[in-house]
């Protein structure tokens, strides 16, 4: 039903849009194949001019709030006509400078490994198209800078769509500490993208309580569920900085790690302290915070936490989790 109502307003518009002169109900009603499978021609019975009518009001109406300006015109013999006009229904020329197209080009290529690359760049064609001057390069300025957000998880693309619309979610999602995946039902709230690694902030339903999950350790498909959201979702700012302490961004402490020589340049850019120990092997104290334990893991038997003793514990758990498979 509503594909059968966008088709009839588009013909509607299409109609009035495509007009020379103010065409009549009964024009309308004859010309757009809707309105004819519904209620027949024109010189159909009184009960169906009746409710053509009702149709015709509303459609004009809707259209009307979509934006289209419809003018009512009537002519010498009393007859109500309508039509869109084409200078009434024109957009007004976009103007950027240097400096806003610069953003929306850099914008573009930012997408440009995800699934929003052609949108991006169909969004930049209409703006050439709609009269962005073509002297104005919008990667011209910042050339030199080559932005990325790599999207290879295959949960990235329902979950933006379930963040964008509000709708929960469930899935199955393996822990770092843990063998086996387990579902989980989701709130989601926004997706952040951090350290090379996305990132979901939302509402535990099981927990009752905000969670942060990482989008490679979801298995399987997300899957929506029905219903409303039960606990309020809070503003960009607070979900940015949920998943920045739930992924180590957020320190308030130090640890002490043995590092393999040549080895874990992102922890070196993090250390406050790099002391040389010899036979391979250098001491850095870096930043503790929540989800250390997750980020040091990744750099296998290249790091050797020293000090403090539950940092320690966590990353032998989580090496302990991923031998087990």
């Amino acid at each position: 039903m509503a594909i059968a109502k966008a088709e009839r307003l588009m013909n509607l518009a299409l109609c009035l849009l495509g007009t020379r002169r103010p065409l009549s109900k009964r024009e309308l009603r004859d010309s757009i194949e809707a309105y004819v499978e519904a209620f027949g021609p024109g010189n159909g019975a009184t009960g169906s001019d009746d409710s053509f009518n009702r149709m015709f009001e509303r459609d004009k109406d809707d259209l009307r709030e979509l934006g289209l300006v419809i003018e009512t015109v009537e002519n010498l013999d009393g007859e109500v006509g309508y039509l869109a006009r084409r200078d009434s229904n024109r957009l007004p020329p976009i103007t950027l400078d240097a400096e806003e197209a610069a953003a929306l080009g850099l914008a573009a290529k930012v997408w440009q490994q995800a699934r929003l690359a052609a949108a991006a760049s169909g969004a930049l064609q209409k703006l050439r198209a709609a009269g962005l001057p073509e002297d104005v390069d919008p990667y011209g300025s910042h050339g030199a800078l080559e932005p990325r957000i790599p999207v290879h998880e295959a949960a990235f693309e329902p979950l933006m769509l379930a963040c964008r619309d509000r709708r929960p979610v469930a899935f199955d999602y393996r822990k770092a500490t843990a063998a086996h995946p387990e579902q989980r039902h989701v709130e989601p709230w926004a997706l952040e993208c951090w350290r090379g690694h996305w990132y979901l902030a939302g509402w535990d339903r099981d927990r009752g309580a905000e969670r942060v999950f990482r989008l490679s350790r979801i298995t399987g498909k997300v899957r929506s569920r029905g219903g409303r959201y039960t606990a309020p979702v809070p503003d960009v700012v607070t979900v940015r900085e949920t998943v920045a302490s739930w992924a180590g961004e957020v320190a308030d402490r130090s640890a002490r790690i043995r590092l393999r020589a040549g080895a874990g340049y992102p922890l070196r850019a993090k250390a406050t302290s790099v002391r040389e120990l010899g036979e391979g092997w250098d001491e850095l104290e870096i930043p503790y915070g929540h989800g250390l334990d997750a980020w040091l893991v990744e750099f296998g038997p290249d790091v050797v936490v020293l000090e403090p003793a539950e940092l320690r514990a966590d990353v032998v758990d989580r090496l302990r989790a991923v031998a087990k498979g």
